[in-house]
């Protein structure tokens, strides 16, 4: 059975872009519930995921060497694609924009970031287990 947030169409993740991440735990971690693991790194900085009852939630990064300057901080929302490239035509052909190119993220899978007509930025995943699925099929 396929994980729901794994769903061509679904939202399946949010990540925090933030210009201080310890104040960023302190206020969601009150607010929320939630615990919080250094998990890796990105382009070098670090990068914490949200957990919920164990349950990975969210993930949370800084703004400052991950992304534009003209980005402000803000939650960065994901929906899952069955193929990232073919959305990003997609994206193209309906008027909107592909603003970070179809890019893999090691033991993730792969991601673009598009904005769409109307000015709104977001994320097209899709995970590393749909395509192992697609070739297998």
């Amino acid at each position: 059975m396929i994980d729901e947030k794994k769903r061509h169409g679904v939202f399946s993740f949010n990540e925090l872009i933030t210009t201080d991440l310890d104040s960023a735990k302190k206020f969601y971690g009150e607010l929320l519930g939630w615990s919080f693991k250094d998990t890796k790194t990105i382009y070098g900085n670090r990068y914490i995921t949200a957990l919920k009852d164990g349950s990975v939630v969210a993930g949370m990064m800084l703004k400052e060497g991950n992304v534009d300057d003209e980005v402000m901080p803000c939650w960065d929302p994901y929906i899952t694609v069955d193929d990232v490239e073919k959305s990003a035509k997609i994206v193209k052909k309906m008027g909107g924009k592909i603003i970070l190119p179809p890019t893999d993220i090691p033991g993730t899978g792969r991601f673009v970031v598009i904005m769409d007509p109307q000015g709104v930025a977001m994320n097209l995943i899709s995970s590393v287990e749909e395509k192992k699925e697609e070739h297998a099929e």
